[in-house]
C-alpha cells in the first residue's frame, strides 16, 4: 500500500471537488463482447462466471485508479487488488464471498469454488472482516436479465471508495454474446476515462 501525496497529486483538486458532496459517486452501464470466453468456457467445462469474474480481476489489477482507496484522510494505491462477490443460494438469499486474487485462474478458480461451496453451506450474509477490507472490488450479478441501468443501495458516505461491479445476463445478438456491466465509483478517485480503460481491458481479456 502506498500513501498518494495529495499536495503533488494531479487529482487534488477533482478530489476535493467531489469528495465534499452528500454522494460523489458515478456510474456507467455498458457491454463487453464475450463471445469467445463463453464459447471457451462451455468448451473446456469451466463456469462461465468463473473465467469472467476472473478476467474482470486482471482488467481491474490493470488500471492504477481502480486501486486507489481512501483511508482517513489519506488517498492510497493498493499493490494488488482482490474479488469480493455475491453467491446466491437456493433458499433465495445470497452471502458474501472473497476471493484473493491470482493471475493463474486454476488457483483463483479454487479459491473461489471454495467459497461458493461455503457460502451454500452458511446462511445470512456471511460478513466477516474480509467484507470491511478495501483492498477489494464489490462484484454482483444479476444473472436472470440483461440491463440498462442499476441503482446500488448507499448510506451517502463520502469516504465510501471500493467500487462496485455488476454483471448481468449474457445475451446473443447477430451471432455474437454480449454481458452487460455496470461500474460505480467514486469520482473524486475515478473518471470515465479510467472505466473506459477498465471496460477495454476487460474485453481484450474475453477474446
Amino acid at each position: 500500500m502506498r500513501k498518494i501525496d495529495l499536495n503533488n497529486w494531479n487529482r487534488r483538486e477533482h478530489f476535493e471537488f467531489f469528495s465534499k458532496m452528500k454522494s460523489p459517486f458515478f456510474g456507467v452501464v455498458a457491454e463487453v463482447e464475450c463471445t469467445n470466453a463463453y464459447k471457451k468456457a462451455k468448451e473446456s467445462g469451466v463456469s462461465f462466471f468463473a473465467s469472467y469474474l476472473h478476467k474482470s480481476m486482471v482488467a481491474v489489477n490493470l488500471v492504477r485508479e481502480l486501486k486507489l482507496r481512501i483511508i482517513g484522510d489519506d488517498v492510497v494505491e493498493f499493490e494488488t487488488i482482490h474479488a469480493g462477490t455475491t453467491i446466491g443460494r437456493e433458499d433465495e438469499t445470497f452471502g458474501f464471498a472473497f476471493i484473493p486474487f491470482e493471475l493463474s485462474f486454476e488457483n483463483f478458480n479454487r479459491e473461489l469454488q471454495k467459497e461458493i461451496l461455503a457460502v451454500k453451506n452458511s446462511t445470512g450474509l456471511r460478513l466477516n472482516n474480509d467484507a470491511i477490507k478495501k483492498d477489494l472490488i464489490r462484484h454482483s450479478t444479476f444473472p436472470w436479465s440483461s440491463f440498462t441501468g442499476l441503482l446500488h443501495p448507499s448510506d451517502l458516505d463520502r469516504k465510501e471508495s471500493v467500487p462496485k461491479i455488476t454483471f448481468g445476463k449474457s445475451k446473443k445478438r447477430e451471432g455474437r454474446i454480449f454481458l452487460p456491466v455496470s461500474v460505480e465509483a467514486h469520482h473524486g478517485l475515478v473518471d470515465g476515462f479510467h472505466i473506459a480503460r477498465y471496460l477495454e481491458e476487460f474485453e481484450k481479456q474475453l477474446k
